[in-house]
């Protein structure tokens, strides 16, 4: 298991500064003090709890399997990704790690019809309710239709191009959730608002928004994906990471359930490639991968998945 050290928590009052979270909306000060204070606890010590639940294969804190996913974006041809999906057939891929690719929408069905069972597929977005007059959206019952398990919300794109606000992404989640369809809940934070020391009440706002909306948390995975390391060759170091995955989980721990907190993947985003993928695996509580420009290329995507074994331990 991973071992957090003090200088951690060093490093994480270094970056952001208690003084600069102001009171989350629904969250009382002293409410705020106690999960800091459960924060400080937590990061200097090791948890024997986390331990004992350590399964003995697999080192993490979410009790889920490693999950990775591919967000392939706005990118390809029919011609390019019958070359990317024949590539992942052919690849061997680690059976203990759930796989998801997310292909544009007008090639869900060719991906859906030729790629193996081994992978399953998530849509890019999907409207908030049912279909109907709302030209150019893509319901959930749609996506169903036509074999989609998963959907990823939230993501970066479409919060800072689109202009999706935390409110009507939490709506989404909820009624994708409602319908069966699984849910990659991205947060994270800009540049700017790290540098800020913003860092975790955006992302603090941005999971409460979900937490307000979604009826169950069985179906969802987080992705933590931060926006200055989205497709910039910028990766958060492991470390920087595993203290944002922390405190996510903290967050969960503390205002929805202990349950939720120790059974939801939290996954890592941003940068993400065959060359950094083990080094993060290895931190305890990050539970898989959001994967952009890597995953267009078959071989390294498999790299990416097979990075489980950088966390498995002796049993």
């Amino acid at each position: 298991m991973a071992v957090v050290s003090t200088s951690s928590l060093s490093q994480l009052n270094t970056v952001l500064p208690r003084s600069s979270c102001p009171k989350l909306n629904s969250i009382s000060i002293s409410t705020t003090q106690s999960f800091f204070h459960n924060v400080n606890s937590h990061l200097t010590r090791v948890s024997s709890s986390r331990v004992k639940a350590c399964r003995g294969v697999v080192a993490m804190a979410g009790s889920g399997k490693f999950f990775v996913g591919g967000n392939w974006k706005c990118n390809g041809t029919k011609d390019s990704i019958s070359k990317l999906v024949s590539d992942l057939n052919s690849s061997t891929l680690e059976a203990d790690v759930d796989v998801v690719v997310s292909p544009p929408f007008v090639y869900i069905d060719q991906v859906k019809n030729s790629l193996t069972d081994k992978i399953d597929i998530a849509a890019q977005n999907s409207w908030i309710g049912k279909g109907g007059a709302f030209t150019g959206e893509i319901s959930i019952e749609q996506l169903k239709d036509i074999g989609c398990k998963w959907v990823i919300l939230g993501h970066s794109e479409r919060r800072h191009v689109i202009g999706e606000d935390d409110q009507f992404i939490g709506k989404k989640a909820a009624y994708a959730l409602s319908q069966d369809v699984g849910v990659i809940a991205c947060i994270g934070e800009l540049l700017q608002e790290r540098e800020e020391g913003k860092t975790f009440d955006v992302c603090f706002r941005q999971l409460k928004a979900f937490a307000d909306a979604v009826p169950s948390w069985d179906n969802v995975v987080i992705a933590y994906e931060p926006v200055w390391a989205i497709g910039t060759g910028k990766v958060a170091s492991p470390q920087q990471a595993q203290e944002v995955h922390k405190v996510v989980r903290d967050w969960l721990n503390t205002n929805v359930s202990a349950d939720v907190a120790s059974k939801t993947r939290i996954i890592y985003g941003g940068s993400v490639n065959g060359g950094n993928c083990a080094e993060l695996a290895k931190e305890e509580d990050i539970d898989g991968f959001l994967v952009g420009g890597a995953s267009l290329k078959g071989p390294e995507f498999a790299t990416i998945i097979n990075s489980v074994t950088s966390k498995k331990v002796a049993a």
